[in-house]
């Protein structure tokens, strides 16, 4: 089997970003077989090489899926024009997932201000964040980097490897600008909002993923925040 016939079967088959040591370590024995003495660097260049003619070939208009890296490896999503079938067909499969506004507003502020604090964000947000912040480390989206150098040392969050793969990101410098983020959240679900519950959306599975894990309703503390001006010291 030809080494790109075998990289596309691998990452088809990942259900996480394969990273290029892990591809290595797979094929490496059929590169040693068909050229003996090889070295580790040239079964990289090899390797990475292939990659970029998979990138190449799926970046054709002519294929609904690409090949793209995110969170340190390669994985295959649909691509973002096929959005509206592909959205369609995820909500005739299943429910879609849920996930509060307050919550989308939190992780928001996360990912363009990180790391930041809670006292931070609920200053930000003009709301107690403490129920939204145990919600999001729940779902992975988010985890800590540390404690601020200041009087009380508050815990420092960050977002995480699972927020890039959510997002199909490389890393967090592929982040559009705050104003294209809020604009690609209310596309993604302003259209989903339940009419009885204005601080619930829906968001199902969509190119290149869905946005958080399945859940069967979104967390009560999501629901009850607090104005940050009544919260005591």
């Amino acid at each position: 089997m030809s080494l790109r016939a075998q990289l596309e079967a691998i990452i088809y088959a990942a259900e996480t970003p394969i990273s290029l040591d892990q591809i290595s370590s797979l094929v490496k024995e059929s590169l040693l077989a068909e050229a003996p003495g090889i070295d580790p660097a040239e079964i990289k260049s090899r390797i990475r090489g292939t990659l970029e003619e998979l990138i190449a070939d799926y970046s054709g208009a002519g294929h609904g899926i690409e090949i793209r890296q995110v969170a340190g490896g390669y994985r295959m999503s649909t691509k973002p024009e096929q959005h509206d079938v592909v959205r369609a067909f995820a909500k005739s499969l299943k429910p879609p997932f849920r996930l509060s506004l307050p919550a989308l507003e939190t992780l928001a502020v996360i990912a363009y201000k990180q790391p930041v604090t809670v006292p931070e964000i609920s200053e930000i947000r003009g709301v107690d964040a403490g129920g939204v912040i145990a919600t999001l480390l729940d779902r992975k989206l988010i985890t800590t980097a540390g404690r601020k150098a200041v009087i009380g040392r508050p815990i420092l969050y960050k977002t995480s490897r699972e927020f890039l793969l959510r997002f199909g990101l490389k890393d967090i410098h592929e982040l559009p600008s705050m104003e294209e983020f809020e604009k690609l959240l209310a596309e993604s679900f302003q259209s989903d909002l339940l009419p009885s519950e204005g601080t619930l959306v829906e968001a199902s599975s969509s190119s290149p993923s869905p946005l958080l894990d399945d859940s069967s309703e979104a967390d009560a503390e999501e629901e009850a925040e607090t104005p940050a001006s009544t919260k005591r010291e």
